[in-house]
């Protein structure tokens, strides 16, 4: 038991779920409950799976086809500034979601807002010293707590009302935009660490 809550503790700051929730509630704007309810349900699956997936084979596959947790670090970034940025200038008129509200649970909420380069990370270091056992039940664990948090963000919303639902949505979108921001500059250093560029 010890070693899971010595596993736990940094799984649950890789995941950082209540960070996150202010970019969920960005993302989810507008939506009406049964789809926001299918968006958390996506997302937790799909986070789920792929740790599960990059614990068994992760890896191994990527060094088979080259990638490193820095290409993912900069491609994730990229990704989100770009939903960051078009949430950010879009008018009431426009549409409000860039991403497809079918896809969203699954990217970038599930990948990589919950799982991404941080958890990926911290799986490598946690098998090495608990072993899969532990790192699984802990990474599944956080997870599902930022399912939980996801799902009771409603009375939250409806505490700030719609002026305040608003605030925090766009300063989701900054959060969000700084998010990314760090991870693309995080994964250029790493890129440039590597090959002996920048110390």
């Amino acid at each position: 038991m010890k070693n899971f809550w010595l596993a736990f503790v940094p799984m649950f700051m890789a995941v950082n779920a209540f960070s996150i929730l202010p970019m969920f509630i960005t993302l989810t704007e507008g939506l009406d409950a049964p789809t926001v309810r299918r968006v958390i349900v996506q997302s937790v699956i799909t986070a789920s799976v792929t740790a599960l997936v990059f614990l068994a084979v992760g890896g191994f596959l990527f060094d088979l086809i080259g990638i490193t947790v820095a290409d993912f670090m900069i491609a994730g970034g990229a990704l989100l500034f770009i939903i960051a940025l078009h949430n950010l200038i879009a008018t009431t008129e426009g549409p409000p979601h860039l991403t497809d509200t079918d896809s969203l649970g699954a990217v970038p909420l599930g990948v990589p807002l919950i799982v991404g380069p941080a958890v990926l990370t911290t799986i490598f270091l946690l098998i090495g010293q608990y072993g899969m056992l532990i790192t699984i039940t802990a990474t599944v664990a956080n997870i599902l707590i930022a399912g939980v948090l996801f799902w009771f963000s409603g009375p939250l919303i409806r505490l700030l009302g719609k002026a305040g639902a608003k605030t925090v949505s766009k300063l989701g979108d900054l959060i969000l935009a700084a998010f990314a921001v760090m991870l693309i500059r995080n994964g250029i250093v790493t890129v440039l660490t590597a090959s002996g560029i920048a110390h």
